[in-house]
């Protein structure tokens, strides 16, 4: 036990200690991608090996971080009848042994009804030293050493980690994050012009060294060796957007083998600053109110307890209850399954779809239109992890999901172009381009930008004009910007087997025969194939929305699907792949044929591609299935527009599409909010159910999968990839300020790498306010994904032992999982430790 007589200001730490501290508090920050392939991403990823409510108490301890949302939601949730005495008494009865819980139904429900109790403020046990300045400051925004920290550390690192938004670079940027810094402060004097005496001067004492400044600083402050690690994570949380930002680096370094530090470098600099802070207070109240934060420090509990808390128990009982009363309510759902017609010998269309939430209402529309259809679920890369290399580039977008990389290369064609065409077309894109960024350059400039706003503004009345209607653009595509429209319409993915500046792309003739093996058996399609077969990726279309990609497809990357589904479909006609797949098993009938498409979330239309290379056999075919997608895209906006305010009278449809078009518009779509539930069955169990766009599916017969190899791939990829969906739309909801983006009309996009809200601050993570909330309502339930797996117990028992990260989501509880037996019905709930619990009894 350390007194507040016997505590002093210096401590020793051991190098290896405090390098394996680094590590754990590093670990535990969340990546965060690019505003070019934004893609959804858990916020509590770093704490997947503890459970849900352990990270709750940790997360309300050490940063007073909330995780659940505020009593009052919940026990509005009681007095409209949502939460039924059931879900309370199930709540109840799960809770831990060692949770101070209400004895009776009774006394739960009254504590919610009653709403949020009086409560004392957690005390951090690790603060900060901006945070104890801060509290000696009373509240004083003006006066919060911590703004004014994250402030500067933000406006650096936007300068060092540019990608091209700024017309200036900064000096330095050659060098690793912490040199450079070091570097920029020899020069920046705005620290000592906001009363930070001998900044520069503070920070040269510390050494070159990122780790070793670390070690430093730790020693100098005197941070107790029990509570470095969560001092380090404390410090990280002050900068938590650019942190994440950093653990992306690290992240996608390290899935190609590489090492990265960039997350310790930023660590250093956040500590080193940090102690500039703390050498300039010797007055009695800060000595007196440190040595108090560390003698706390240093009798942190060694685990999360929650019995002492019982008003936080309550919280947590209240979302328990919630979910409780959700999962009661969709298994009624599936159980009252309607009676289906009986499917003909052979469809005339199957449509494979993205797991994707959105996928769901457009699936139940296009079924729909008759028995002769039938539709498929499978992630949106199709099987083919490629990187896709547009027209003028040297690399492409990794188009997969972000656990995986790319296995394949694949050029951007014009089709049937000559070598001189192909030259011309290269040549001009790569033309107009820089003509585009040199006027660009002049339009923003220090100078001309008076110059052109004053002598040329008024010719762009038109165009203002126009845009602002929502008639065009207001901007040109990126993916197609410096190409014609007759070299648009001609894109498609090369995959013959060539080498283009020393790199191997497209497929080897083995390479095809393999891939597209893999992706039939992981589909379940492997027989009773339809006359055509529709390969449907998906995007999105929107204006002026930095977070543009993030409704794009997660599964490729934050791109969409389309070069994914255009390439397995080529593949799947090739005659020679063919031959190759009836040795293996998997007999396409000569009369099929597959296309590739794309469906526009945001618009709900279809586009196919690559219609006119079909045999003229298939022209009556596919104009058939032309209307069915007609008429589902036109009742899927229709349902689509309740959702987003509108009316569903005969204006309906027009006003959704207008929303692509309109930079005014902050919900163009919903994106995936609502998520709740994913199925891994066959689509039988859940044709002809509405599952309200709530819902991720994934078509899957265990009977057809010897070995289970294709069980394993799903839950140790769809569904790890649902829950990281999912987990972002909780935290994004629950508390926007921590985990999300905020309000998406005060973003500014920063070094085209994420968003600040307003003109200064941290980088935003998560999801936009308006993302998630109606204005009037939140969108999205908070609830942790429900996961229905069709498969033997011991199978999936056998996954889970065998995958730490699966094993991690299901025994913490970081997604609740549950079988579905042979006769189509939910038959069981997983506990924890491979214990199941029957339902119904």
């Amino acid at each position: 036990m350390i007194d507040n007589a016997t505590l002093t200001l210096s401590t020793t730490h051991e190098r290896p200690e405090v390098e394996a501290a680094i590590g754990r508090a590093c670990s535990r920050v969340a990546p965060l991608w690019p505003l070019k392939h934004f893609v959804a991403v858990n916020p509590f990823l770093g704490f997947a090996g503890q459970t849900f409510h352990a990270t709750c108490a940790m997360m309300h301890r050490v940063a007073r971080i909330d995780m659940v949302m505020p009593r009052d939601f919940y026990g509005d949730a009681v007095r409209r009848g949502e939460i039924e005495e059931r879900d309370l008494a199930t709540a109840l009865a799960a809770a831990p042994r060692d949770w101070q819980t209400p004895a009776t139904v009774g006394e739960l429900r009254a504590a919610l009804e009653r709403g949020a109790a009086v409560k004392a403020k957690h005390a951090a046990h690790v603060a900060t030293v901006a945070e104890v300045l801060d509290s000696l400051a009373g509240g004083d925004r003006n006066a919060s050493r911590t703004a004014f920290m994250t402030d500067e550390i933000s406006r650096w690192c936007a300068a060092y980690f540019d990608e091209g938004q700024s017309a200036w670079r900064l000096p330095g940027r050659g060098l690793r994050p912490y040199h450079a810094w070091r570097a920029s402060m020899r020069h920046d004097r705005n620290a000592e012009m906001m009363g930070i005496a001998g900044f520069r001067a503070i920070v040269a004492t510390i050494p070159e060294d990122p780790i070793d400044a670390i070690v430093a600083v730790v020693e100098r402050q005197g941070i107790p060796p029990r509570a470095l690690e969560e001092y380090l994570y404390q410090a990280l949380l002050d900068i938590g957007g650019w942190a994440s930002y950093a653990r992306y680096l690290v992240w996608d370094n390290e899935l190609y083998g590489r090492s990265d530090d960039t997350l310790v470098h930023l660590l250093a600099i956040r500590l080193v600053w940090g102690y500039a802070l703390f050498v300039q207070r010797t007055d009695l109240a800060f000595v007196e109110a440190w040595r108090h934060a560390m003698h706390e420090a240093a009798r942190m509990p060694l685990d999360e307890r929650l019995g002492n808390d019982a008003e936080f128990c309550i919280d947590l009982l209240a979302h328990e209850a919630y979910e409780a009363a959700y999962q009661r309510r969709l298994l009624a759902t599936l159980a009252a399954k309607p009676a289906v017609a009986g499917a003909p010998a052979r469809a005339t269309l199957q449509a494979a779809f993205c797991i994707d939430v959105r996928s769901e209402i457009y699936r139940r529309h296009l079924e729909s239109a008759g028995p002769q259809v039938e539709t498929l679920g499978f992630a949106g890369f199709f099987g083919y992890p490629i990187e896709y290399v547009p027209i003028g580039h040297v690399r492409g977008g990794a188009q997969c999901p972000v656990l995986l990389t790319p296995k394949f290369t694949v050029c951007e064609t014009v089709g049937g172009a000559t070598d001189a065409e192909d030259t011309e077309i290269l040549n001009l894109r790569q033309l107009r381009r820089r003509v585009g960024k040199a006027w660009k350059s002049f339009k923003v400039s220090a100078v001309s930008s008076f110059i052109f706003v004053e002598t040329a503004g008024i010719t762009f009345a038109a165009k203002i004009l126009s845009d602002a209607l929502g008639l065009t653009r207001t901007v040109n595509d990126p993916n197609t910007d410096g190409l014609d429209r007759a070299a648009i319409a001609r894109l498609e993915p090369g995959i013959e087997a060539r080498t283009v500046g020393g790199r191997h792309t497209g497929f080897t003739p083995e390479e095809k025969i393999v891939q597209a093996e893999a992706v039939l058996r992981g589909m379940s399609l492997t027989k009773s194939f339809a006359r055509l077969v529709l390969m449907t990726g998906h995007g999105s279309t929107t204006v002026n929305n930095p977070h543009a990609t993030g409704l794009d497809c997660g599964a490729c990357g934050g791109h969409t699907g389309e070069a994914n589904a255009r390439v397995a479909a080529t593949i799947l006609n090739d005659p020679d792949v063919r031959r190759g797949l009836r040795e293996r098993g998997i007999d396409i009938p000569d009369d099929t044929w597959f296309l590739g498409a794309l469906h526009d979330t945001t618009t709900d239309r279809i586009t196919i591609y690559d219609e006119d290379e079909a045999p003229p056999a298939f022209r009556d075919t596919i104009a058939q299935v032309r209307a069915w997608l007609a008429a589902a895209s036109a009742a899927t906006r229709v349902e689509r527009a309740a959702r987003l305010g509108i009316a569903r009278d005969s204006g309906a449809e027009r006003r959704v599409l207008a929303r692509s078009r309109d930079w005014a518009q902050v919900r163009p779509e919903w994106g995936l909010a609502g998520n709740a539930s994913f199925v891994a069955a066959p689509r039988s169990r859940t044709r002809g159910i509405d599952l309200d766009g709530r819902a991720f599916l994934h078509d899957y017969d265990w009977r057809a999968d010897d070995g289970f190899n294709v069980l394993e791939l799903i839950l140790t990829a769809p569904v790890v990839v649902a829950s990281w969906i999912n987990l972002q739309y909780y935290g994004s909801t629950v508390n926007n300020r921590a985990f999300g983006a905020g309000n998406k009309v005060l973003h500014n996009v920063t070094g085209t790498i994420g968003v600040l809200e307003g003109n200064a601050g941290d980088l935003k993570v998560g999801l936009p306010w308006q993302s998630v909330h109606d204005g009037k309502r939140f969108v999205h339930e908070p609830l942790r994904l429900n996961v229905f797996v069709e498969a033997p117990l011991d199978a999936i028992d056998a996954v889970i032992a065998k995958h730490e990260a699966v094993a991690n989501l299901v025994n913490n509880r970081w997604l609740h999982l549950f079988a579905i037996g042979e006769n189509g019905e939910v038959s069981h709930r997983y506990r924890r430790d491979l214990v199941w619990e029957p339902l119904g009894t």
